[in-house]
């Protein structure tokens, strides 16, 4: 009998994965336990209630950022753990990196001297950035988490999605955390709207691939890796998603399609961002092949 999506990707877990994602795949799939993804999870927190040593493969060194957090936080709240007095510290630490307008730069400064990704921007004075903001955001709001710093967050956040549609331009991966935000803030009137606006404007400039055999076909976006392009699973990677309502069952089918079809021989599946050391790759694909069994069986796809 050939083997199982999940049984080829449990091989490739086993053989190259971190402890944590060890941990993540056997919670997921493996009836494994919450306590353990925790304990596994805890090596990366630092005293300032950040996150950091490379959670985020692409950004290196010990210090805490914004984007080793904001993965801690998917992590904790995948397990039903994002809450009490380990988010109230990881908020502290949010309001600490703070831009100006109460929002979060991409990567902090502090950074500086440690290797990183030569597509991450390092500077003195980052900017706010929805893309570092607007996940953080959405996931606490949906895990009922109130802390001051919320506020001017989610006031930045709407404001970057009003801009992102009136403008009529963005990029895949900044409609993604626009996506994240959306999905979560308490205002789903609101939040409904703009999620329709946004959706015309992914159509319009063509930001998810519609037809699979056709990828080349699409434009990439600035910076990005050749053919790295996103469709419309990266979007809407649960059902219940507002992203959903953007593609129909034809598209979405065939999107799904192409995500199964991605995993490769050892199991796992593709980074497809520009990769730039040898390790990061290597640390980054457990979690994409995660990631991509829980977006396959959200949707209702056997994976196993």
């Amino acid at each position: 009998m050939a083997e199982t999506p999940l049984a080829r990707a449990e091989r490739f877990i086993w053989l190259t994965a971190r402890v944590l994602e060890q941990r993540r795949f056997a919670y997921h799939f493996l009836g494994g336990g919450a306590d353990a993804v925790e304990t596994a999870l805890a090596p990366y927190a630092n005293a300032d209630g950040g996150y950091g040593y490379a959670l985020e493969p692409d950004v290196r060194g010990p210090v805490s950022q914004p984007l080793h957090t904001a993965h801690a936080l998917r992590v904790l709240d995948s397990i039903g753990r994002c809450g009490g007095t380990r988010v109230e510290r990881v908020c502290r630490y949010l309001t600490s990196v703070s831009t100006y307008d109460g929002a979060l730069p991409a990567v902090h400064p502090s950074v500086r001297g440690y290797p990183v990704a030569p597509f991450v921007p390092v500077v003195d004075d980052p900017p706010s950035d929805l893309l570092a903001t607007g996940p953080v955001v959405g996931l606490l709001h949906r895990n009922q988490v109130w802390h001051a710093w919320l506020f001017r967050a989610t006031d930045f956040c709407w404001a970057a999605v009003e801009s992102i549609v009136e403008a009529g331009r963005s990029h895949p991966y900044e409609v993604e955390a626009a996506v994240a935000f959306l999905d979560g803030v308490p205002d789903r009137a609101r939040a409904g709207a703009a999620a329709d606006r946004l959706g015309r404007v992914v159509r319009e400039r063509r930001l998810a691939v519609l037809e699979p055999d056709r990828a080349d076909a699409y434009p990439t976006a600035p910076g990005y890796a050749p053919g790295e392009h996103h469709f419309p699973h990266d979007y809407a990677r649960v059902p219940g998603s507002l992203a959903r309502a953007w593609f129909t069952d034809e598209e979405m089918a065939r999107s799904l399609d192409h995500l199964a079809g991605l995993q490769d021989e050892d199991g796992g599946w593709p980074v497809t961002w520009r990769q730039w050391a040898p390790g990061t790759a290597l640390e980054a694909r457990p979690a994409v092949t995660i990631e991509a069994l829980r977006t396959l069986r959200a949707h209702g796809r056997p994976i196993d």
